[in-house]
This record gives structure tokens, sequence and C-alpha cells, in this order.
């Protein structure tokens, strides 16, 4: 509110006695100091900019977002290492995914957090997945890192996040699956400012990083890529209605691909 004060109004608080001295004037001189800090960055994208706006306090306060999953973990823990329990781990890519529609009755828990990037998922790693002990990782992330949520990020930099998730969880005895990252469109008129802000050189690059790294690490690649893009190399349109999010339609293809990894990894045996 202090803010949008004009100079008129801090002027008149400097006209107004507190007691024997001028400590409102005092005040409002610190509110003028206040308000004259500079502002978030721009992006270039308005609607990534009032995001960005609205996460302060998650990015001051609570960077992982370690309090989302806390109270669920906490009866969870104790289940995990008798049965072929799997974590969904990433953003609202899969926080939008039904996975008890599909995956009935298989033991997959979801720890995915909307708007997050790869530096976010590193903070809670620990508590979303290694604590719960489960055999096997399924890990889609990096959109957001493209179109800069927590700011701008250089590609080697997300590629070292892959690599930290991925050597955390080998180090506990967690198989991994890394997803490629999903094509965008631009064929509607909400998926504009999505697609903008979201490179698909930059989602090539890092998939054909995240397909290497995968066979140079004897882990399980889940290229969703593919049969989700068109001949123009973006998201086919009836997947998507903002261009980014799947709808019923891409779940549907990406359920049995994902299932199909699964059961290759619970296979290998330790």
């Amino acid at each position: 509110m202090f803010l949008n004060l004009g100079t008129e109004v801090l002027a008149m608080l400097l006209q107004i006695r507190c007691g024997a001295g001028w400590c409102l004037g005092l005040a409002a001189l610190s509110l003028c100091a206040f308000a004259q800090q500079p502002p978030i960055p721009t992006t270039g994208h308005s609607g990534l900019d009032q995001y960005r706006a609205s996460r302060i306090a998650v990015y001051t306060d609570d960077f992982g977002q370690l309090a989302r999953y806390r109270e669920a973990n906490s009866g969870q823990e104790a289940a995990g290492g008798g049965e072929n329990r799997v974590v969904f781990f990433g953003d609202s890519i899969t926080d939008g995914w039904k996975l008890e529609d599909y995956f009935p009755g298989k033991p997959c828990l979801s720890r995915v957090i909307g708007g997050q990037t790869t530096a976010q998922m590193l903070v809670r790693f620990r508590q979303d997945v290694i604590d719960l002990r489960p055999k096997a990782v399924v890990i889609l992330a990096g959109t957001n890192d493209i179109a800069g949520n927590t700011g701008p990020v250089l590609l080697q930099d997300v590629e070292a996040n892959y690599s930290s998730l991925a050597e955390l969880a080998g180090t506990h005895g967690i198989r991994v699956i890394f997803s490629s990252i999903l094509p965008v469109h631009n064929y509607t008129p909400k998926s504009q400012e999505l697609f903008a802000q979201r490179s698909p050189e930059k989602i090539l690059a890092l998939n054909g990083w995240l397909k290497g790294y995968c066979a140079a690490n004897a882990l399980t690649y889940l290229d969703y890529f593919s049969p989700m893009v068109d001949e123009r190399g973006l998201l086919k349109r009836a997947l998507a209605e903002d261009g980014l999010h799947p709808n019923p339609a891409g779940y549907k293809i990406m359920a049995p691909l994902a299932e199909t990894a699964i059961a290759k990894v619970l296979a290998i045996n330790p």
C-alpha cells in the first residue's frame, strides 16, 4: 500500500507532529527509501512477471516448498521398503495428472509442485523422494527452468541439477527415470505467452542432453516428446488447450509409456 503513496501525501506526513518530535516524518522518509528499492527485473513477459511477483514469499521463505508435502510424507515413510513404490516428481505437467485413474492399484505417489524449477526440486528431493524409500522415481522437470520461473538460468546449470538428482537417487538405491520435456504449441490464444517463454530449441537441447546422459549412466529415458510432437515440431494441438499442460488425451499417451518404463526399471536386479 505504502509503495503507492504520492509525493504530496509523503510531504504531508513529514509535517505531522508525533509528541515532541517528527517521528512520522522520519517514518515517511523510511518509506520513501523503501519505495525507491529496485523492482523485480522484468522477464519481458507480463504473465511471468506477475507470477514471479506473486511468488516472492515462496522464494524468500520456503524456496523448495518443503511445507507442501511435509505432513503427507510423515504418514508414508514407514511403508516404503517392502513395496514397489514409485514417486512421480516434477512440476505442474504431472500435478495435473490424476495418477490414481491411470495407474489404479499401483503404489504411485505424486510429489509434484506446479511452477517449480530443478533448483527448487533439488531442495526438496530428500524429503519428497529419498525419505519415502521408493524403488523408482519418475522425474519430469525443466520446462519452468527454460521459462525462467526462478530467474534466468543456463542450460548447463539445468543439466547439473539433473545430474545431482540422479546421483542422489543412485546413492540411495533409487532407480531413475528421466522424462523428456514435453513440446509446446502456440495454436490457441491461451498458449501464446507460455509458448513465448519456452524456446523449442532449448527443449530439444535439454532432451538431447538427457537422452545422452541416461545412455551414459544406465538410466532410463522416458520419451514423451516424440509421440506428442507434430510435423512443425510443436505439441499436437489436440493434446493441450494452453499449449503446455496435457489434457486427458495427452495423459492417455503418456500413461502407457510411463508404465512401460517403470516395469523396465523394476525388473532390473539390484
